[in-house]
C-alpha cells in the first residue's frame, strides 16, 4: 500500500496505537455507564428532582439544609410534585435528586475523560489529522447530547400542560443520540487498535451487518417510546397482550401515527414485535456467518446472537414482573451491550 493511501487509513501510529485505543475503549466504558444511569434516573422518576440547568454550577449539590430546601421548593412548584409526588418528604426527594445529580455529573466527567487525554495525545503530536477531527466530532456530539438531556427536560417542567414526565419523543431523540455517540467512540477505538484497514473484499457481511446494527439502533428507539409511555407497566402477559395477539386500544389515538409513539399499549406491541424481528435477524446473520471463511465474523455473529436471546428473555422476565427498578436497568445496559456487539460485527465484516 502506498504512503499516501496508508495516511487515509490509518488513525495512529503503531508505536502510540495501543494506549489511544485502550482510552477510547474506557472512554466507551464510561459511555455505556452513563447510558445505564440514564435509565435508573428513568425509572425512579428522578429526571425531573432539578429543575434548572446549570453546567458549571450544576456540578455542585446543595452543601446545607438550607440548600436542600431551597432545590426541594423548586421542584414542588411542578406538575410531578404537583399532581404525582405531593406529601413527600425531603428525605426522599434528596434520593431522586442525587440519582439526577449523578447522571448529570457523570456526563461532565466523560467530557474531560475525552478532552484531558486528547490533549496530552495531541500535545505530543500523536493524534493524526483525521483522528483529530473524529476526537473533536465526539466532543461537538457530547456537547449536543448535554443540550439535548436539558431539552429533554424542560418538557417535563410545566408549560401549556401539565406534564407528569418528559416527553417520549424527546426522551427517544436523547436515548438515539446516545448511542449513536457510543458507537461513534467504540468504532473508533476499534479502528484505531485495528490501525491499517485490510483491503476491501466481496463480503456480503459487509452489507448485512451495517443493516443490522441499524434494525437493533431503531429496536432501541421503540424501547424509548416505550419508557416515555410508561408502557412497560401495562399488558404484563405473555406472549399474548392481556389475552390477545394486538392490545385493545391499539389504534385509539387520532391521527392513527400518533398511537407509534404516544399510546403506551401500542409502543409495548411495537417493541415486541421489533424483538422478534431482531432475534430471526440475528437467527439468520449467525447461520450465514457459519458459512463465511472468516472465523472472525463467525465468532462475532455468534456473540451477537447469544446476546440477542438474552435479551429478548430479560425482556421477558422484565415484562411479566411489571418492570421493577433493577430487571429495568439491566433490560437498558444489555441493551447497550447488544449495540456494541452489533458495532464490532459491522467492523470486523468491512
Amino acid at each position: 500500500m502506498s504512503d499516501v493511501s496508508k495516511a487515509t487509513t490509518v488513525l495512529a501510529a503503531p508505536n502510540v496505537s495501543g494506549p489511544i485505543a485502550l482510552w477510547l475503549f474506557i472512554v466507551t466504558g464510561f459511555l455505556v455507564v452513563m447510558i445505564v444511569v440514564g435509565g435508573a434516573t428513568r425509572l425512579t422518576d428522578s429526571g425531573l428532582s432539578i429543575t434548572e440547568w446549570k453546567p458549571v454550577t450544576g456540578a455542585i449539590p446543595p452543601l446545607s439544609e438550607t440548600a436542600w430546601q431551597a432545590e426541594f421548593e423548586k421542584y414542588q412548584q411542578i406538575p410531578e410534585y404537583r399532581l404525582q409526588n405531593r406529601g413527600m418528604s425531603i428525605a426522599e426527594f434528596k434520593t431522586i435528586y442525587r440519582w439526577e445529580w449523578g447522571h448529570r455529573l457523570l456526563g461532565r466527567l466523560i467530557g474531560f475523560v475525552v478532552l484531558i487525554p486528547m490533549l496530552v495525545f495531541a500535545f505530543k503530536g500523536q493524534v493524526t489529522r483525521r483522528l483529530g477531527r473524529r476526537l473533536l466530532l465526539l466532543l461537538g456530539f457530547g456537547a449536543l447530547q448535554g443540550a439535548l438531556g436539558w431539552w429533554m427536560v424542560s418538557s417535563g417542567l410545566g408549560g401549556l400542560d401539565d406534564r407528569l414526565d418528559v416527553s417520549a419523543y424527546r426522551l427517544a431523540t436523547h436515548m438515539g443520540m446516545a448511542l449513536i455517540i457510543l458507537g461513534f467512540a467504540y468504532w473508533t477505538a476499534l479502528d484505531v487498535r485495528q490501525g491499517e484497514h485490510p483491503p476491501q473484499t466481496d463480503n456480503s457481511f459487509a452489507r448485512i451487518a451495517p443493516g443490522f446494527m441499524a434494525l437493533v439502533w431503531l429496536q432501541a428507539m421503540l424501547g424509548a417510546f416505550v419508557a416515555g409511555t410508561d408502557g412497560g407497566f401495562i399488558n404484563n402477559t405473555w406472549p399474548m397482550m392481556d389475552g390477545g395477539f394486538i392490545p385493545e386500544g391499539y389504534g385509539h389515538l387520532s391521527p392513527f401515527w400518533r398511537n407509534f409513539f404516544e399510546n403506551p399499549a401500542a409502543a409495548q406491541f411495537d417493541h415486541r414485535m421489533g424483538a422478534y424481528l431482531v432475534l430471526i435477524s440475528a437467527v439468520f446473520m449467525a447461520m450465514i456467518a457459519w458459512r463465511n471463511t472468516n472465523p472472525a465474523i463467525k465468532r462475532a455473529a455468534g456473540l451477537v446472537l447469544a446476546l440477542v436471546c438474552a435479551q429478548v428473555l430479560l425482556g421477558i422476565w422484565t415484562l411479566l414482573a411489571v418492570t421493577p427498578v433493577p430487571l429495568g436497568i439491566a433490560h437498558q445496559a444489555l441493551g447497550a451491550v447488544v449495540f456494541l456487539g452489533t458495532v464490532r460485527l459491522a467492523h470486523i465484516s468491512r
